[in-house]
């Protein structure tokens, strides 16, 4: 699909706001596929500058790549509902493909900031019913700017996922996986409030990915 294409059908009615999409699924083959694969994303999108980040999981099958657009744009279900079968009939090796609109909604630069990531950590939940003003609160006043102050942590994000889910996607970047067990982490991790707002998380998924 075009970008042209894309962005008539976005300005439609329920357009939202979106920083990136995200593309979720597995794959078969070898490492060439995937190199093939993300090489050939920008093109695919030919009008839309986007930047591509790409995950995997530890058995190299299961991928998050992120198309980050250089300016946030007005896009709609259908128009990620289109590019998602697109895709899968163009690339049929694709397993399970989910193409998601993010909209961001957090984002700090980490004390590691100076330092190329190796793992990429991501936390997706949904809120409790009536719950999600609280966690947004929580997440953006004191969670989320003190996981960015922890010595490894090279940035921390968060994004609202407007279509596959689950609704709150917080990811970071990070230059060793041994960051979520050190000892500052875990106190960010420990506070009072923290106690309070994660018994609000359901659906909850933690994925530990490595950049491709």
């Amino acid at each position: 699909m075009s970008a042209s294409t894309t962005a008539s059908i976005g300005a439609g009615r329920a357009a939202v706001a979106t920083d990136a999409l995200l593309l979720k699924g597995s794959y078969e083959g070898d490492d060439g596929f995937l190199r093939e694969l993300l090489k050939s994303l920008p093109d695919a999108l030919s009008d839309t500058p986007v930047r591509v980040k790409a995950v995997l999981s530890k058995t190299r099958q299961d991928f998050y790549v992120y198309l980050h657009f250089d300016a946030q744009a007005r896009f709609a279900q259908v128009a990620a509902k289109k590019l998602e079968s697109a895709w899968q009939v163009k690339w049929p090796q694709l397993k399970n493909l989910q193409v998601s609109r993010l909209e961001k909604v957090f984002a700090a630069q980490g004390l590691s900031a100076d330092s190329e990531p190796v793992f990429h950590y991501v936390v997706e939940m949904d809120p409790e019913a009536g719950w999600m003003p609280a966690l947004s609160d929580w997440y953006d006043t004191e969670h989320m700017p003190g996981l960015a102050t922890v010595p490894g942590c090279v940035r921390a994000t968060r994004y609202l996922n407007h279509d596959h889910g689950p609704l709150s996607l917080a990811c970071y970047d990070l230059v060793t996986e041994e960051t979520l067990g050190s000892a500052v982490w875990l106190a960010v991790r420990g506070t009072e409030w923290s106690s309070r707002m994660r018994p609000r998380f359901t659906n909850t998924i933690r994925s530990m990915f490595r950049y491709a």
